[in-house]
């Protein structure tokens, strides 16, 4: 199975509670639609939070991580699209963050939960995609892929400046 949440299966999530909550409250059971309302994310949460090790048993794989190798400098922005409830989108975001610190990247983070006509317009359809200088990287990723990624937009972007005889330092 890909290592990647699809927005469809966020949206249910978020709308389970929207609908569990509504049931309670049209019901007049106040006191358990507030306990919905702290469980179900708490739940979440927990879920998320456990997910690494819990993943490969869930028919994911294992979330191992492969180091990055010959990790130069890349002056590029690096945007990583994330969701509120994708278990995935923590792990790829701390392999960048980790790698932001050697290779000196500018990151954005943009979350698309509230805005999922944002990855519709590009196609995708699942969380996390990192996205740099065109290249576009879905999925878990490892750090060696991401840094292999953005190194490999760096070096293209600094042949077509060398060709055209500009920087943009």
């Amino acid at each position: 199975m890909k290592q990647q949440c699809y927005m469809a299966v966020i949206y249910l999530n978020w709308l389970v509670l929207a609908v569990g909550l509504g049931f309670f409250v049209i019901k007049g059971h106040y006191g358990l639609a507030l306990l919905w309302l702290v469980l179900v994310p708490l739940a979440m949460w927990t879920y998320i939070r456990v997910f690494p090790s819990i993943s490969q048993v869930m028919g994911y794989g294992r979330l191992d991580d492969q180091p990055a190798r010959n990790q130069g400098h890349a002056r590029i922005k690096v945007r990583l699209y994330t969701a509120l409830g994708c278990p995935f989108c923590p792990v790829v975001k701390r392999r960048l963050m980790a790698l932001r610190e050697t290779m000196e990247f500018s990151l954005e983070e943009i979350d698309v939960t509230l805005k999922p006509g944002v990855l519709m317009e590009k196609g995708i359809r699942a969380v996390p995609v990192v996205e740099a200088g065109g290249r576009v990287l879905g999925g878990n990723a490892t750090s060696h892929q991401l840094a292999e990624m953005i190194s490999g937009v760096e070096s293209r972007e600094l042949r077509v400046e060398t060709q055209l005889g500009f920087s943009t330092s």
